[in-house]
């Protein structure tokens, strides 16, 4: 199910959205790391929240193309680029933009409200917890009738969010808010015809 076997033309055909969204994340950091431009970059982007209190609202979208280290946009990224695809293709094009988006929007708003003014953070990880908490409402629909995808996502999210919380310099309020948010709009998007038909496939 989430064994990629696809050739690297398949992939971009098969999952235009992941694959768009996987260039522009590594660009981005790969633009990060040239001298001068790169902190001009990471400057603009970051999420700030005494920036955002003072008008910056790009920052509630920006954070999610950035990151801060290659140890960083690697998990984001392997993440992305394994469980994406499956959604993508359940979900469709545009409804996996929505998700996606919308998780990691949210993930900055919540930030934004429940940390302090200085709090400062970056990472698509809001988005990425999106992802596994539509994966998580696609759980709940279908109960025991597709217990190999439970017994691959269930693990994933106890062990993330464990992580979330003993990991060092990890934003928990993104991730949290990225899983909710994921879980509802999954609720929203699933409902046995869908999933049946995806079944099938």
């Amino acid at each position: 199910m989430f064994t990629r076997t696809e050739s690297f033309s398949e992939y971009i055909r098969f999952y235009p959205i992941v694959t768009i969204l996987l260039f522009i994340n590594i660009s981005i950091f790969l633009i990060t790391l040239l001298p001068g431009i790169g902190v001009i970059v990471q400057t603009a982007g970051i999420g700030v929240n005494y920036l955002i209190a003072d008008g910056d609202w790009w920052r509630f979208v920006t954070p999610m193309f950035l990151h801060g280290g290659f140890m960083h946009i690697l998990f984001n990224m392997f993440c992305l680029f394994v469980f994406g695809p499956e959604l993508e293709k359940l979900t469709g094009k545009m409804r996996f933009t929505t998700l996606y988006m919308l998780s990691g929007i949210f993930a900055n708003v919540a930030t934004y409200f429940f940390q302090d003014l200085s709090y400062a953070h970056l990472g698509a990880s809001g988005a990425i917890f999106g992802i596994f908490g539509a994966f998580g409402a696609l759980i709940y629909y279908t109960k025991r009738s597709m217990p190999q995808l439970r017994q691959i996502i269930l693990p994933i999210i106890v062990i993330s969010i464990i992580m979330t919380f003993v990991g060092p310099n990890i934003n928990a309020t993104a991730h949290i808010a990225g899983l909710v948010v994921g879980f509802l709009i999954g609720l929203s998007y699933f409902n046995p015809k869908r999933i049946l038909s995806w079944k099938s496939r």
